[in-house]
């Protein structure tokens, strides 16, 4: 095997101040099935892959370093059929989560797309085909 053989991501790890607010949020807005949960590390089961969360601090490769207050860190995208979208929003609203943009059409991409953030301002979007 080379590097050439990589082709599918298989996690993706979030470092959280808050470990317990993200916990929540991806556990009890979004609703994803826990598959791990630990002290300072959780993760969820995101359709074929998993989603992690580590508590920001000591890594395997050393200190973690400070967060930038207000910014986002990363951005997920999720990809749900067309029908689904208003549900989505519907729900996540209901959920009391504000809805940073959308749904918007982006036309370059074809999507319909909805943004929101997560308890550490992270950007989280959720697209459709059209």
């Amino acid at each position: 095997m080379s590097l050439a053989d990589l082709h599918n991501l298989d996690h993706t790890v979030l470092i959280c101040a808050d470990l317990a607010a993200q916990r929540a949020f991806y556990r009890d807005v979004l609703r994803f099935p826990v598959e791990v949960d630990h002290t300072t590390w959780v993760t969820f089961r995101v359709g074929g892959t998993r989603l992690s969360l580590k508590a920001r601090g000591r890594s395997l490769v050393g200190e973690d370093g400070p967060a930038i207050p207000g910014s986002a860190q990363v951005q997920l995208a999720f990809r749900v059929p067309l029908a689904s979208l208003a549900g989505c929003e519907h729900e996540l609203r209901t959920a009391g989560v504000p809805i940073a943009a959308g749904p918007l059409d982006i036309a370059a991409w074809r999507h319909r797309a909805l943004f929101f953030r997560d308890a550490e301002n992270n950007i989280i979007e959720i697209y459709a085909d059209v």
